[in-house]
């Protein structure tokens, strides 16, 4: 399993009203992903942190993050929720477009330097 972060630039003071979108947000038909990648991957969990003026989204997924990423930029919920956050952000998101999504994505993506899983431990037997 891997996981990804994304940020968001938003206005500081209006936490509670970014709260109350991602309290409605619609989940992705599925988990399982088709990005032709040949890689299966999937979305297995999302997380999503506020604190002033950054809001940054985690992706647990296991597979191609491009596809995952490919994935998002078709789902009606993430869409809908990239649009009533273009009021809050301290500068505009090109999300209405896959291609706009995907290179927002790639922008938007926190280098990696560290993952560590219980799961990666051996079994004790």
């Amino acid at each position: 399993m891997s996981f990804a972060a994304i940020t968001y630039d938003i206005k500081p003071g209006f936490e509670e009203e970014i709260v109350e979108i991602f309290r409605n947000f619609r989940r992705v038909a599925s988990a399982d992903v088709n990005g032709g990648s040949g890689v299966p991957s999937r979305i297995l969990s999302t997380a999503v942190f506020i604190r002033d003026d950054t809001l940054v989204r985690v992706i647990e997924y296991e597979g191609d993050l491009l596809a995952i990423a490919r994935h998002m930029a078709e789902q009606p919920g993430v869409h809908e929720v990239e649009q009533k956050l273009a009021p809050y952000l301290t500068k505009p998101r090109d999300t209405a477009t896959p291609e706009g999504f995907l290179a927002t994505f790639q922008r938007s993506l926190l280098r990696t330097i560290s993952q560590i899983s219980v799961r990666d431990l051996p079994v004790d037997r």
